[in-house]
């Protein structure tokens, strides 16, 4: 079954302020599954007054069992599909008698074989030595047994089901647990029914909610511990500066953010949970603005139409890795892939790309020659995606310092190949931005734009880093949209950003 990514909220982006309204169930009971109603639900995505708490929280239950029965029975149905009963096995050969096993021919007796080894061994010949003697036994034990083996062989049995690559098998359904819910409820929140959630999404909410962990520790343990159950005050705003400072959201992100909330105090009293909601609202409305502005909500590959997505950044920010993650999504959701390998500096860089093509069993472009020309070989990618009429061409480069004119310049040059062989091409140039790099990435927003004319920045390795604000960063002050996010090493752990979706992993448990 093949999930479209790029498609999967095409129909309606997030509202500001979503609510959990999911249809009712047809059933008036839901299947029971094995999660009994003991299972702790994690606080909804948006709090409700404390009058209607208790019934919200029963109708997301219901709602998140419904989804996880219907989830159940789909990976159910389809096990049974792939588990379907092999052609009849012949039934193995009863296994022959003592006296049907003719006797091996260095035997000097004839007699039937025991039934119980070890089989009994000639007279060694006069005159050999003890060694000479045992060793001529072993010799013919080993012959006895591998004439039983020639005789009656073993019935075939179903060769093993080899274990599932790593990262590249299908997600299964696990258990209903907070993890499940919190991921049901945030697809609910969005306006989804629970016939309409696919496990690819559970899976990939479970994965971004534990790849932010760092960065939601260091920041929602602050929140939580200023917070408290009094309203809102200046001291407050003031701790929540520096949380997100701290975070690296950035002086002009974090001065909004604050700006908006001592706004809507000085209008009215603030309790921490109309607060969180608030600033849920202004997080995602600064990540959105620079979507929005681009006209382009979900950045995918057109349909009958050559896609060029051009990947640079500095050295060491996973460029390739990014690269091979995007290929394998484009196949996942439907799309003919190719690569270009035109990082030709870097050792190895050739191979590692050869590697993640095989991998999604994506076609590579390359020069095996040593620092051969960037150009020629996105030159050659360009004529082979046109005769393989491919969907999308993914361009790998050398990684450069935004200090290095040469090098930019260099990438200039890629970028007018691209332009001048394919017009009618859509162009896409993606930084790629370390998420442990804070600040310092924002700097080479700002130069990689200049001279690569970004439309769209992917930012990596959210899961290792406490600093995952720098999104914030990126969108205010930058102003590019963020186009995909990887919170993992796996090649399942990039998926196209959703600034909803981003806000409640990194809010999760508020």
């Amino acid at each position: 079954m093949v999930f479209n990514w790029f498609q999967r909220q095409a129909e309606e982006s997030p509202k500001p302020e979503p609510t959990l309204s999911p249809a009712p169930p047809p059933e008036p009971t839901p299947e029971p599954t094995a999660g009994g109603t003991d299972v702790p639900v994690s606080p909804s995505p948006e709090p409700t007054p404390a009058s209607a708490a208790s019934e919200e929280e029963d109708e997301a239950l219901v709602w998140a069992r419904e989804a996880y029965a219907r989830l159940k029975a789909q990976q159910q149905a389809a096990a049974s599909v792939a588990e379907a009963p092999p052609a009849p096995t012949p039934a193995p050969s009863p296994e022959p008698s003592p006296a049907a096993i003719p006797a091996p021919a260095a035997t000097p007796t004839p007699s039937p074989l025991p039934t119980q080894p070890p089989t009994p061994s000639p007279e060694p010949a006069t005159g050999l030595s003890l060694l000479e003697q045992a060793a001529a036994q072993r010799q013919q034990r080993q012959q006895d047994l591998d004439d039983r083996a020639r005789e009656a062989p073993p019935a075939p049995t179903p060769a093993p089901t080899p274990a599932p690559a790593v990262d590249s098998d299908e997600p299964q359904l696990g258990d209903f647990d907070q993890d499940f819910t919190w991921s049901a409820e945030v697809l609910a929140a969005q306006g989804r029914r629970a016939d309409q959630i696919s496990l690819e999404e559970i899976d990939w909410l479970g994965r971004l909610r534990r790849g932010l962990e760092k960065t939601r520790q260091g920041f929602v343990t602050g929140l939580l511990e200023n917070l408290g159950d009094d309203p809102l005050t200046p001291e407050v705003l003031d701790e929540l500066e520096t949380l997100l400072l701290r975070a690296d959201a950035g002086v002009q992100a974090t001065d909004q953010v604050l700006d908006a909330l001592r706004q809507r105090m000085n209008q009215e009293v603030v309790d921490p949970a109309e607060g969180i909601r608030f600033l849920k609202e202004q997080l995602r409305g600064l990540l959105d603005a620079p979507i929005q502005a681009s006209g382009v909500p979900l950045l995918a590959p057109e349909r009958d139409r050559l896609n060029i997505w051009l990947m640079v950044g500095v050295n060491g920010v996973g460029k390739t890795t990014t690269l091979g993650k995007l290929a394998n999504l484009a196949v996942r959701s439907g799309y003919s892939a190719l690569i270009a390998a035109a990082d030709t500096f870097r050792a190895a860089a050739v191979q590692q790309v050869e590697v993640w093509g095989e991998r999604s069993d994506v076609p590579v472009v390359s020069n095996p020659s040593s620092n051969a020309d960037p150009a020629a070989v996105v030159f050659d990618a360009i004529g082979a995606a046109r005769s393989r009429k491919s969907d999308l061409l993914l361009v790998d480069t050398a990684g450069r310092l935004q200090t290095k004119h040469n090098l930019m310049e260099e990438l200039q040059k890629v970028r007018k190949i691209i332009d001048r062989l394919a017009p009618e091409a859509k162009v896409e140039s993606l930084l790629v931005l370390d998420a442990s790099q804070g600040q310092n990435g924002l700097r080479q927003a700002m130069a990689f734009a200049q001279a690569a004319g970004l439309t769209g920045v992917v930012i990596t390795k959210l899961d290792g880093t406490a600093r995952g604000g720098v999104a914030l960063a990126v969108s205010s002050e930058a102003g590019l949209p963020i186009r995909f996010i990887g919170a993992g090493e796996g090649i399942r752990d990039l998926r196209p950003f959703n600034s909803f979706e981003f806000v409640e992993a990194l809010l999760a448990g508020r």
